[in-house]
């Protein structure tokens, strides 16, 4: 519904460096861009997982539990209802965050911003890792510069192909005609 309001709204704005497609269309390729990145994102952690026998991250519900103190919010239900609503709105954090990062990078696609895939694939990589990481320090339930070598591993392969999915993606929905495959 959001999404289609601002659709709607945007509809008749040709931002300056979007040719002639309206900046709503930009932010609806991000997302979607963005939803594909994060699919990535997750193969490539639990590949990582399934590969060295490592267990998942708590991170998200951490997340989830710091944000719900921070805005004064309950999850209600007893301890393991609870529990189990944390476990849950953990990844779907995730999932919004990496949707919410496309839209980004539609707006600046929009804006002219179309670097070569290499780079374009780097800065969104490095810009979700730092998007993702400096809350989660800010919030105190993690600190990059305690990591190890394996922790940063884990953590920058999977925004790694975040990085790369997320700007092919885009490239290709910004493609007129036929998909470009390079």
């Amino acid at each position: 519904m959001i999404l289609s309001t601002v659709l709607r709204a945007s509809s008749h704005l040709v931002p300056p460096g979007g040719g002639d497609v309206p900046l709503g269309r930009w932010l609806l390729r991000g997302a979607a861009a963005g939803a594909a990145g994060t699919t990535a994102l997750d193969a490539a952690t639990y590949l990582d997982m399934a590969v060295r026998g490592r267990a998942p991250s708590s991170t998200p519900e951490q997340g989830v539990e710091k944000l719900a103190a921070v805005l004064h919010l309950t999850i209600p239900g007893d301890r393991e209802t609870r529990q189990h609503r944390v476990a849950g709105l953990g990844p779907l954090l995730g999932a919004g965050v990496g949707t919410g990062a496309g839209v980004l990078l539609g707006a600046a696609h929009a804006a002219g911003f179309r670097p070569p895939l290499p780079l374009g694939s780097l800065v969104t990589a490095v810009g979700v890792m730092v998007g993702t990481n400096a809350p989660m320090a800010v919030l105190r339930i993690s600190d990059p510069r305690s990591w190890s070598p394996s922790d940063w591993l884990s953590d920058a392969l999977p925004h790694a192909a975040y990085g790369l999915v997320t700007a092919w993606t885009l490239r290709e929905l910004g493609a007129r005609g036929r998909p470009r495959l390079r």
